[in-house]
């Protein structure tokens, strides 16, 4: 076993050179090369001459690139023309692509490359609309019946040396792999045993195979993640010990009166199934996610309320000040003619004022803590807390939550996110939560159109944005960066540019006429603070923003949205975004303009112009982006997938879930001989980040 981690460098065909380069891999060791999977495959099984082509049949034709050419003529067309002498005279195949002017630029006359489509006639001549492309170097022959795996590089290592060292790696250490499943696992599962799986998956020959492998080493992550998952859920619950808060039906209409409007039926569900949860001695763990304008902050108002029905306390926590503010002025407009006390903590306050604060929460004065994370950066004695609500969940880590612990008891934790959240996502990043979906009510939202922008066109948005600033509308003016921009908002050139520039190029430009104000993230809390309520009193008529204004900003007078430099945002981020106009009894309406620098660009501004369904453009950004380092960019610590893909695989998700639930309801801390190893494996890869250590 220790023969698996012998370091790379001392691997044949390796040393301290190209040891530092496969390092920026994550290469170390041995092993690593084993479990380092490709990401995809050129398969050549289809390998065909031009000649064999068939319309409509999947074929793979290699060749060298002898013409590229553009034209435009309404539409961007790229042609290639690719040349094959396989017969012993040229033939030749033209690929076609329209609208993606990037394709242009890939291509050079003398490339060898491999084009895979479905081929047509057109007069005498073979073409593939919008082709597979595989660029081929010198050492990259391919053959009949091959199928080459493709693994991730970076400079220094090209794939012909990765797949050799690979190669070499698995012929010499596969066997040294522990197998964590008994025999009679793996026979119920039907899974391939490892050694196969990896030599298989590394070296297929046959499609076949290939998926047999890659089923057995996609299940063992999947399980492995759920089993995880599954632990930290039992131990919530079986070793938690929270304050009941019952309800019935005199406390439930009692805070229902407390809001100025009545909950949509979404609501009325996500209160309910929170309420029930509240009302027993298990720590509540649940995930509330809904779709912008949904009423997330009006549920969570709610659970605090029952709480201090019951005579406790309540914390709610927003990843910024900002967001923070917001919540507090929101909650006490709702509460100003009750008797519950609120108070805010965040980490501009003076000490005075935190002094104050501490001593009233200790006392019990304080019933309604709204904050940020410095809640949990400071020991805060509470005088009885049974509710923490997380805004914003991904900013906040498990640790961080572990903090909120008072004496022997632990609260109930809400955590929120204004981002819909992909069912994939849901299992696995958020898995050992329950989950409530909260939709918003669409007969309450006004209509918002979305349109993407081009440069010919912007004056003429600009001046249909005026002229809803004279009919008495309030619009928004976005960009990706506070400054350090690279281009003016009219020069054309290719770019971005920042928040700063935009308000200099509008107030000196198209809306030299309006009252403009700026708000972003470098501002002190009192500036921002003042820009938006300039804003929401009507004193601003148009506001330039960075994304502070993302979530939790309602101005429903506001109607009009610019996004400048919309490559630079994901699809959910434009979406929320958008959230902030439409907020009214009037329609709102949106245009981006984007540097469409590639397809990925193109279809993901498509998506975002296409719907405005939250749910429905996660899972679509989730298509688009694929999971990618998952757990990192939400802050949970956890280490990336590496073979599985959450859209491609999630029956296989849904099935190990299924499976690690019942293990573990069967066998809490997996104590059984079968599965000594598959525990050890579960604890060395998540019992960190999940705060599994008690179950070694």
């Amino acid at each position: 076993m220790e023969a698996l981690l012998t370091p790379v460098q001392f691997l044949k065909g390796v040393g301290p050179q190209r040891a530092e380069v496969l390092e920026k891999l994550g290469l170390h060791t041995a092993v690593d090369l084993l479990f380092f999977f490709p990401r995809r495959y050129e398969d050549y099984s289809q390998l065909a001459t031009i000649d064999e082509l068939a319309e409509d049949r999947l074929a793979s034709v290699e060749g060298l690139v002898e013409e590229v050419d553009q034209r435009e003529s309404g539409k961007h067309v790229t042609y290639v023309l690719l040349k094959q002498e396989a017969t012993g005279r040229p033939q030749f195949l033209r690929a076609i692509w329209f609208n993606q002017p990037f394709m242009f630029r890939r291509f050079q006359s003398g490339q060898r490359v491999v084009l895979q489509g479905k081929p047509k006639l057109s007069g005498m001549r073979w073409e593939m609309i919008h082709p597979k492309v595989t660029f081929l170097g010198t050492e990259d022959r391919p053959t009949q019946g091959q199928i080459l795996p493709v693994y991730r590089l970076v400079e220094g290592v090209n794939q012909f040396q990765i797949r050799k060292l690979v190669s070499g790696v698995v012929e010499n250490y596969t066997e040294l792999v522990e197998e964590v499943f008994p025999e009679s696992f793996l026979q119920a599962h039907q899974l391939s045993e490892i050694h196969q799986a990896i030599r298989s998956v590394h070296g297929p020959t046959s499609q076949d195979e290939l998926q047999q492998a890659r089923l057995r080493l996609v299940y063992q992550e999947l399980l492995v993640l759920q089993l995880a998952l599954a632990m930290r859920r039992f131990r919530v619950r079986d070793q938690g010990n929270a304050i009941a808060l019952p309800i019935d039906a005199r406390i439930r209409a009692r805070i229902l009166r407390r809001f100025p409007f009545e909950f949509t039926e979404s609501q009325l569900v996500a209160a309910d199934e929170i309420a029930n949860d509240l009302s027993q001695r298990v720590p509540m763990s649940r995930l509330l996610h809904g779709d912008v304008g949904a009423g997330k902050t009006a549920v969570a108002v709610f659970a605090m309320l029952l709480a201090v029905a019951h005579g406790h306390q309540a914390i709610i926590m927003s990843p910024t000040e900002i967001l923070a503010r917001q919540h507090a002025r929101t909650i006490t407009n709702l509460l100003k003619s009750s008797r519950v006390k609120t108070a805010m903590w965040t980490g501009s306050m003076s000490k005075s004022q935190r002094n104050d604060v501490q001593t009233r929460l200790a006392d019990g004065a304080i019933d309604i803590l709204i904050g940020t994370q410095a809640i949990v950066q400071t020991e805060l004695n509470f005088k009885s807390l049974a509710l923490v609500i997380i805004d914003e969940q991904h900013k906040f880590g498990v640790a961080q939550r572990a903090k909120l612990r008072q004496q022997a008891l632990d609260p109930h934790y809400l955590v929120m996110t204004a981002t819909p959240i992909p069912r994939t996502i849901a299992m696995t990043a958020f898995g050992d939560l329950d989950v409530t979906t909260l939709r918003y009510d669409t007969n309450r939202r006004s209509e918002i159109h979305t349109y993407q922008g081009e440069e010919s066109s912007r004056e003429k948005w600009w001046e249909f944005y005026r002229k809803k600033l004279r009919e008495g509308r309030q619009g928004y003016v976005i960009a990706p960066l506070v400054d350090g921009g690279n281009r003016s908002l009219f020069d054309g050139k290719k770019g971005y540019a920042s928040a700063e520039e935009l308000f200099e190029s509008l107030v000196n430009g198209p809306l030299a006429d309006f009252r403009v104000d700026i708000v972003h993230g470098r501002q002190t809390p009192e500036e921002k603070d003042a820009a938006l309520q300039a804003f929401a009193r009507g004193h601003t008529q148009v506001l330039v923003a960075t994304t502070v204004v993302e979530v939790g900003i309602d101005v429903p007078n506001a109607t009009l949205m610019t996004i400048e430099s919309a490559e630079r945002f994901g699809i959910s981020q434009l979406h929320q975004l958008r959230g902030r106009v439409g907020r009214g009894e009037l329609p709102g309406y949106v245009c981006v303009f984007a540097d469409l620098e590639n397809e990925y660009t193109q279809r993901r501004i498509d998506a975002f112009i296409q719907s405005n369904d939250g749910f429905e453009l996660a899972e679509r950004d989730l298509e688009l982006r694929g999971p990618g380092n998952l757990f990192s960019t939400q802050q949970h610590g956890m280490p990336p997938m590496r073979i599985a893909d959450l859209v491609r695989d999630f029956k296989l998700l849904e099935r190990t879930r299924s499976d690690a639930r019942r293990m573990i309801d069967d066998d809490p801390n997996l104590d059984g001989a079968d599965y000594e190893a598959l525990k050890k494996m579960v604890l060395r890869r998540y019992g960190r980040s999940l705060e599994l250590s008690d179950v070694g």
